[in-house]
């Protein structure tokens, strides 16, 4: 009798080396992010590697690194995952699928493409004025959903810091507290913001929003992004301001958002999926050191 001979092994991933691997440096109404190109199989970057090429000072700088990988369970064309700018994992982020599409869409002259990610399949289409909208699902309005530590109205989430008071938590792929103010602008947002970010209601941290409404169409909105910091534009954000704004009766369903880096058009649908569209642009092509 033949000895059994063992199957052959599988063989093994790419490692991600850093040295000489391709990037574009892209960016959606100013959230700019660092894409790379792991459709081969290529692991992704670790936290470390992550937060040194986001790195503004020592790297090429960046709010998030936005990987595309092959489709892990083959449920869209593509995969995606979002890395912050320290190198913690982020759930969705609208502006760096929407940039992530551009490119893909350049490459394969396709008007539509789908992502799969944590957060669901993500779709996106060319809009017929060069901007690109992305469907980031259906909100997240319970407390276990969203995440929170405690049963709390999502609507009124009882918490305040310095001249911020009573949010509303909404779930967009990432957990986001909404404060409604009378003046964006004068919130010291880049003070306050660490602190309610680690506040304890959110296990996983969270996103915080200033949000001022100037009329039923029209918001002005800044981010304090947990693992990123300020940013000039938040998509996940944005949605989420127009989620809370809907719920508290301040807005329509159609909102333009005023981010720092330009505006963004946020339309929560009737079958309950946010849209969100904006412009994006690419910076420039490179190699990492």
């Amino acid at each position: 009798m033949s000895p059994t001979r063992p199957a052959p092994a599988e063989p093994a991933a790419p490692v991600f080396r850093p040295a000489g691997f391709p990037f574009v440096k892209m960016h959606g109404a100013g959230n700019d992010f660092v894409v790379l190109d792991l459709r081969d199989g290529t692991a992704p970057p670790c936290a470390r590697t992550a937060a040194r090429i986001a790195d503004r000072h020592r790297g090429v700088g960046c709010d998030q690194l936005v990987i595309v990988t092959p489709s892990p369970a083959g449920l869209a064309d593509y995969g995606l995952a979002f890395l912050n700018g320290d190198g913690s994992e982020s759930g969705a982020c609208g502006n760096g699928t929407r940039c992530a599409a551009a490119l893909l869409m350049e490459e394969t002259g396709e008007a539509e493409i789908s992502f799969e990610s944590i957060a669901g399949v993500l779709d996106c289409q060319r809009n017929g004025d060069g901007s690109v909208a992305v469907d980031m699902g259906r909100p997240a309005l319970d407390w276990q959903d969203i995440p929170l530590s405690e049963d709390r109205d999502t609507l009124h989430l009882g918490i305040s810091e310095g001249p911020l008071a009573d949010p509303a938590g909404v779930g967009m792929g990432n957990p986001h507290a909404v404060f409604f103010v009378d003046d964006a602008e004068a919130v010291p947002i880049a003070e306050i913001g660490p602190r309610l970010e680690h506040h304890r209601l959110f296990p996983e941290r969270a996103n915080i929003g200033v949000a001022q409404v100037k009329s039923r169409d029209r918001i002005r909105l800044r981010v304090w992004e947990r693992g990123a910091g300020l940013t000039q534009a938040c998509g996940s954000g944005a949605c989420a301001a127009v989620v809370a704004a809907v719920r508290r009766s301040l807005t329509g369903r159609r909102v333009a958002v005023e981010v720092d880096g330009g505006e963004l058009r946020i339309d929560w649908a009737e079958d309950d999926h946010v849209l969100m569209s904006g412009p994006t642009a690419t910076s420039f092509r490179g190699t990492l050191a």
